[in-house]
């Protein structure tokens, strides 16, 4: 885990798969992300020391406070630039795609202004008397 994009999509994922099945433990990240044991063995390693998550003795793997904000942060952006890329006209696969390269590198000004816009859109869309 040479970088923070690497943390922010560990993270993400450990949020998204809370969501989904109740609780996680290294070997559903390994089968969501694709990565080998040892890797996914490595950054939870690391996302402790960072104080990101916490693992219990049976392995089961939770988000502390400042994981669950990282993690959030990044699912909103991602959901956001997925959906508004789609309503584009991006095939939804590509959309997916490319949300998860943008949320990283988006500063949070640009972000904050772009849902700004997609909100006003989708209003005045839901609205056209305005």
């Amino acid at each position: 885990m040479k970088n923070n994009e690497s943390a922010e999509n560990y993270l993400e994922t450990i949020l998204m798969l809370k969501q989904k099945n109740g609780a996680v433990r290294s070997i559903d990240i390994v089968r969501q992300m694709e990565f080998s044991k040892p890797s996914v063995s490595h950054a939870m390693s690391l996302l402790r020391q960072r104080g990101h998550i916490t693992m219990s003795k049976e392995g089961w793997i939770e988000l502390t406070d400042s994981g669950r904000a990282i993690a959030e942060r990044i699912y909103e952006r991602h959901c956001l630039l997925t959906q508004w890329l789609t309503r584009l006209g991006v095939d939804p696969a590509v959309a997916a795609e490319d949300a998860c390269r943008l949320e990283h590198d988006l500063s949070d000004e640009s972000f904050e202004k772009l849902k700004a816009h997609i909100a006003a859109g989708s209003a005045r869309v839901q609205n056209p008397a305005d």
